[in-house]
């Protein structure tokens, strides 16, 4: 059975069996790269004590496998895996997970990044922030101008 490219989901997730599957049965492999993202207990000066995550099931999939076929047109890499998590999170949870394979650690490390940067202008995620002050929505987009213009990325849609 194939894992899918993509997976938004409410339980935690294990890097290193991620990784393992992500690689098993491709001898082609000479690189991976990962990153995982954690909530903080701050956000914009203030304390923040959870937070909440929410997406349109197969519309948030979609689009994620977009930037993903994205990322396997421009970079010379073998297979990309992401996992974003969503209701509600504490402090020091995962929360998202990029995982990419390739031949060489140059192209795994620019479509990684180029993933991140992805998710963090363009993914469909809403977030609310549970603060000592009250709950707020934020934008889970949030604009990164620079991060969108290195990769052209077109930011008014963030």
């Amino acid at each position: 059975m194939t894992t899918p490219r993509v997976r938004v989901q409410t339980e935690d997730f294990d890097l290193g069996a991620e990784v393992a599957a992500l690689r098993a049965g491709d001898p082609g492999v000479g690189a991976v790269a990962a990153f995982v993202g954690t909530v903080r207990d701050r956000n914009d000066g203030l304390g923040v004590s959870s937070m909440e995550l929410e997406h349109y099931p197969s519309m948030t999939e979609k689009a994620i496998d977009a930037m993903i076929d994205a990322a396997m047109q421009r970079f010379d890499i073998r297979a990309a895996r992401v996992i974003h998590r969503v209701g509600l999170l504490q402090p020091q949870d995962q929360i998202v997970m990029v995982a990419v394979s390739s031949a060489h650690r140059g192209q795994a490390f620019q479509a990684c990044e180029f993933l991140m940067d992805y998710l963090k202008t363009q993914a469909p995620f809403w977030k609310k922030e549970h603060t000592p002050e009250g709950a707020r929505w934020v934008d889970a987009r949030s604009t990164d101008d620079a991060a969108a213009r290195r990769w052209g990325i077109d930011s008014d849609n963030a």
